[in-house]
Parts: C-alpha cells; structure tokens; sequence
C-alpha cells in the first residue's frame, strides 16, 4: 500500500470522497502527516481524474499532484450495493472528508447511526448551502476589484485558488482537532466549512472588510506596490524584473544608500513635509520615491543589480517563471523536493510535506491510479474474494 508508514497521525484512517483541490490537498496533507487516507471515486473516475495539465496519453499530472500517499478505491456510487460500500468504509475508518455536498446516504446524519463517534468534515461552497467555486467565491469577496494596475477598469482573478487551498488546509486542521478531540472526549464531531466563509473570515482578518467598517475607506489598485509600506518592482536595463520590499527603517535607509538618493530622499521629505522614518509615509508617497530610485536600476544589469542588492538588508527577489524555478537549486537542491517515479507520468522531483519533523521532510509517495487497491480495501472489511469478484463482474466496484 501506499502512504507514510509512520507520522504524527499514524494509525488514523480516513474516508475521502471528494473532487478538484480543498479536499484533495486536505486528504494529501494528512497522509503526508501518516493518516491513511482512502480516496474513494466512482468509477470511471471523478470530475477530476483527467483534469489539466496531462500527458501525452492523457493522464493527469494534475490529478497525480494532489493525491500522493493515498490508496484508491472505486465503486459505483450510483447503485445501491455501492453505496452500502461506501457507508461501511466509513463507518469502520471514522473519519469523513469531503466537498461532495447534498448526498444524503454520506450525510452525517445517515452515517452517525453507524459510527457514533464520527468525524465528518464537509466542505461546501456558501454558507447558505449553495454552490461556489474558488473563482466564483473570489468574484463575490473583492479581491479582483483591488488586484492589478492602478489605472484598470475590469476585475483581475489571480491565479492561485487560494481559497481551495487555504480552505484545504483549515480542513486538514479541523481533522486533526476533531481526533483529538476523540481521543479525550470519545465523542466524534459534524464539521462543516464554506469555501465562501474560509475568503470572509481571510478578507476580514487581514483588514479589507474592517477598513470600510471602521474608517469608511475602501482599498484601491495599486498595482505592484505594497499596502502600507514601500514595496515596488523595478526593471533593469536587459529587461529583467525585480520586486523590492522596505518594511523597516533600515531597509528603507539602505535602499536609498544604494541607489545613492539619500539626499534627495531628504530634499523630497522637505518639500513634501513628509517624515520618511514613517512606514505610513513612505506608502503615502511612493510613487515620488520610485521615481528617485528607478534610474539606478534602469541603468545597470540584472547581474548587477543582484550582486549588489545582496550586499544590502533589502528583501528583494527577481521575477522568475516556473521553467525557471524548476531548474533552480531551490528546489533541486532543497530537501523538500525527492525524485518521484510516478506511474504514468513519469519520474520528477516532487514536494512532500514542507514540514521539517525532527529535522526531515517526509517524502512523496506516488499518487495510485484510479481503484489500485479496491480489493485489498473491500478484503479488510472481511470480503472474500469470491464476493469481491462478483462486486466486481457486476461493476459495482473497479
């Protein structure tokens, strides 16, 4: 089988049913942790089985990329005998993770009356019970009103699903508290998390929703430039981006020693009565100190620039692009990263958890294809293999 053999949470067993990327990750992140986790799909697969990117022969990269370490089952969920299955799977594991909402025969309340002290963890799109995806949601909060340049007229949708993924993580956390909440009270736990209130809860906490409740103000484009604080990206002179942050004094005080406008940073403060010590300050007029330092890095090479930002307290990075970060020594010399082989996609540097536990990563291990342990599961749950045979010439399961 696969999966960490040995972890944090060895010894939990968990049932996901699930689609796409919250539930995915959720699942993958506790069986990196050492849960077994057991994704349970219909068969042919979920919508998600074939998603892009695939390879040439059509297998999804994507699909391979958020189900590492689990082991995988498929049964007809349609039918019946299938569903019975499926209920029983649970039952014996304990632990429910989904975001295949409005199913009734998986509904905690069918599934409690077999398992007392269930965990069942279903992710939703809104609150009120209907449907939402990471965009969609994203669209309704306002993050791609405030996203993009200054001047522009029409929403932007980035391309993170942060939501999938914040919403996948809270998920993973909200198992790992209910468990133990188990082990101390012996009561199990009906979890359920809207993808829509996962983006509220963010946008509140970090300030966009209070700003309009508290001062009236509402949050404008502003580019690449940092809220609050001087942060700017600047171009050097063969075309290569760099993305500049000064969060402190001193950052800010060796950004101008650099480019050698200390006095005209001084001259500006002057004539603007600005205090510039001020991080408030310095956010209210940076557009004038980007003028004053955008020559210094127009008129020298990236390599330049880079040799003597290094010498500096800037925080400080140039733009790259995914073929470049691949290639880089961050990550093909980090530890996070080990040589998977993955059947049919081939073999590549995959990331396991990017949690150090006592000094290590716990590795990747590869995706299953779709029902690769469906028998050895069903024999588990004391199913001869005549029976399973029968199961399976009937297609209830594959």
């Amino acid at each position: 089988m696969t999966g960490v053999a040995q972890g944090p949470l060895a010894g939990v067993r968990i049932i996901e049913i699930s689609s796409f990327v919250a539930v995915p990750l959720a699942g993958m992140t506790l069986a990196q942790l050492g849960a077994e986790v057991i994704r349970v799909d219909p068969v042919g697969g979920a919508a998600d089985y074939k998603r892009w990117p695939v390879t040439d022969d059509g297998d999804s990269i994507y699909w391979a990329g958020l189900n590492k370490g689990k082991q995988s089952v498929a049964v007809d969920m349609r039918a019946t005998e299938g569903q019975e299955l499926i209920r029983t799977l649970i039952a014996d594991a304990g632990v429910l993770i989904t975001n295949v909402a409005g199913r009734a025969w998986h509904s905690y309340d069918e599934l409690v009356g077999l398992r007392p002290d269930l965990i069942h963890v279903e992710i939703s799109g809104r609150g009120d019970g209907s449907t939402g995806v990471d965009y969609t949601v994203n669209a309704a909060v306002g993050f791609p009103l405030v996203t993009g340049p200054a001047n522009l007229a029409t929403p932007v949708n980035h391309v993170l699903p942060a939501w999938d993924v914040t919403c996948g993580l809270y998920a993973a956390l909200a198992v790992v508290t209910a468990v133990r909440n188990r082990e101390v009270t012996g009561a199990g736990q009906q979890i359920a998390i809207p993808l829509e209130n996962v983006a509220l809860a963010t946008a509140g906490n970090l300030s966009f929703l209070t700003e309009v409740m508290v001062g009236g103000s509402e949050r404008r484009r502003i580019g690449n430039s940092l809220y609050g604080q001087y942060g700017q990206n600047f171009t050097s002179s063969d075309g290569v981006v760099f993305m500049l942050v000064a969060l402190t004094g001193r950052h800010f005080r060796d950004l101008a020693e650099l480019t050698g406008t200390t006095k005209a940073v001084a001259a500006l403060g002057e004539a603007l009565g600005a205090d510039f010590t001020d991080e408030g300050q310095r956010y209210r007029h940076r557009d004038a100190l980007t003028g004053l330092f955008t020559l210094w890095f127009a008129e020298r090479s990236a390599q330049d620039i880079t040799d003597a930002l290094t010498q500096t307290s800037v925080l400080w990075e140039r733009y790259r692009s995914f073929a470049e970060v691949a290639a880089d020594e961050r990550v093909t010399a980090n530890p996070l990263f080990t040589t998977l082989d993955q059947p049919r996609i081939g073999e590549y540097l995959a990331p396991g958890l990017p949690i150090s536990i006592d000094g290590s990563y716990p590795p990747a291990t590869p995706a299953p294809a779709l029902g690769d342990h469906t028998a050895t599961v069903l024999e588990r749950l004391g199913l001869s293999g005549a029976e399973i045979e029968r199961l399976t010439g009937a297609g209830t399961v594959a």
